[in-house]
């Protein structure tokens, strides 16, 4: 995979909202809506990047998650591969430690906002089917 960005994020849904984050001023797609995560660091696994990730930027920790969906494309000229968990159980309250804002929205009220692209198909996915679907054994964790 030389040359290829390996991303994860974690969908988490707590009483029907879903949480996401919105992109620092300054920073890629400043102002875009999505979901928490970030890049996967060549000595880690997906889900200790995703873990990491929601550490730094959200101030908790990842207790449970399992694999959802994945994208690949290269939108800018660089291939990316996103690897999307969707994140069953937090250890603390989420804060805006290492991003613009959090928001917690319905599914559907999140598809019609400005989204990443590649986190709009796993969005409008959750808005018209919910997570059941998804709800994959985890084989990562020790946690059901």
């Amino acid at each position: 995979m030389s040359g290829t960005l390996l991303v994860v994020a974690g969908a988490f849904v707590r009483d029907g909202l879903l949480l996401l984050t919105r992109r620092p001023e300054g920073g890629p797609l400043a102002g875009f809506w999505e979901l928490p995560g970030g890049k996967v660091e060549a000595d880690e696994t997906p889900e200790a990047a995703l873990a990491r990730e929601w550490r730094e930027e959200l101030g908790v920790e990842v207790e449970s998650s399992a694999p959802l969906t994945f994208a690949s494309g290269a939108p800018n000229g660089r291939h990316v591969t996103l690897l999307v968990y969707l994140v069953r159980s937090l250890h603390g309250e989420p804060s805006p430690l290492g991003v613009a804002e959090i928001l917690w929205t319905t599914p559907a009220e999140a598809s019609r906002l400005p989204l990443l692209p590649a986190d709009r198909p796993v969005v409008e996915q959750l808005a018209s089917g919910g997570t059941a679907r998804f709800a994959a054994p985890s084989v990562h964790e020790g946690t059901p």
